[in-house]
């Protein structure tokens, strides 16, 4: 075979495992792949997710936070994460909380390896599994850039890939409270999904404060519109292999009234 050839079959390859990331633009989301974008189906219901966890720094006062508004979330954890601080792992799940699955690292994928891709997803599930108690249900994988092996390995191992349909942009230096507000406004939808973190381990430091600063404000705009905000199992998304939406467990709460 040719040097062309070689390079052609090379990039056929790299292209077949770029592909499923195409699920990350708009257009996509919208017409094409909205499940896996993470579009639900209960009228009036947005997810609420947080990424990067668990974080002795910025989860504890997360989770006060949500407490005190009335809300649960889901927290797509990172396997590394866990290991170090597996209370906060219990913690989420004694509160109330989903836990999903966001890899073992937090890095890209760029080149096929799908041996390395079920590897590396199986040891975060399990640990996510042994550390909380709870299987997830779902994963998101990093910077939401969903690969062919990623994608492969996440069915294997029953898992259902949700990315987002609106974030804040928590993680850039400089964010606040109403700034992170002000750039999800506009996609805070029925049926949308939230992306926050809980983390500053792949951001700018102390990034997190702003997604803590911004919940009493994301909540109090979605109460005025009548929108619920909650966990991605409440969100109607059908569970990997299942034709049914995923049962509502009766925790999503919208808080107290506005004052």
């Amino acid at each position: 075979m040719g040097t062309g050839l070689l390079l052609g079959a090379a990039a056929g390859v790299e292209l077949l495992h770029l592909a499923p990331a195409a699920v990350r633009l708009p257009p996509v989301k919208r017409l094409l792949a909205r499940r896996t974008a993470g579009w639900g189906t209960v009228p009036g219901h947005l997810a609420l997710t947080f990424d990067d966890g668990p974080d002795p720094r910025g989860t504890p006062p997360i989770l006060d936070a949500l407490d005190a508004l009335g809300l649960r979330a889901t927290f797509f954890l990172l396997g590394a994460m866990l290991e170090r601080s597996p209370d906060l792992g219990r913690e989420l799940v004694a509160r109330g909380h989903e836990v999903a699955v966001h890899g073992w690292h937090h890095g890209r994928q760029y080149y096929p390896a799908p041996a390395r891709d079920l590897r590396e997803l199986r040891r975060a599930t399990e640990a996510v599994t042994a550390l909380t108690g709870t299987p997830p249900l779902w994963y998101r994988p990093p910077y939401g850039v969903l690969t062919a092996g990623q994608a492969l390995a996440a069915r294997r191992l029953g898992l259902r890939t949700v990315l987002w349909t609106a974030w804040g942009r928590d993680w850039e230096p400089g964010a606040t409270g109403p700034s992170v507000l002000a750039t999800a406004r506009p996609h805070l939808t029925g049926g949308a999904t939230l992306l926050l973190h809980d983390s500053d381990c792949t951001s700018a430091p102390d990034s997190w404060r702003a997604a803590l600063a911004a919940l009493p404000l994301l909540a109090a705009h979605c109460r005025a519109r009548g929108i619920t905000l909650g966990p991605l199992r409440d969100h109607g998304i059908p569970r990997s292999g299942s034709g049914g939406r995923v049962s509502r467990a009766g925790n999503a709460i919208a808080g107290p009234p506005v004052q």
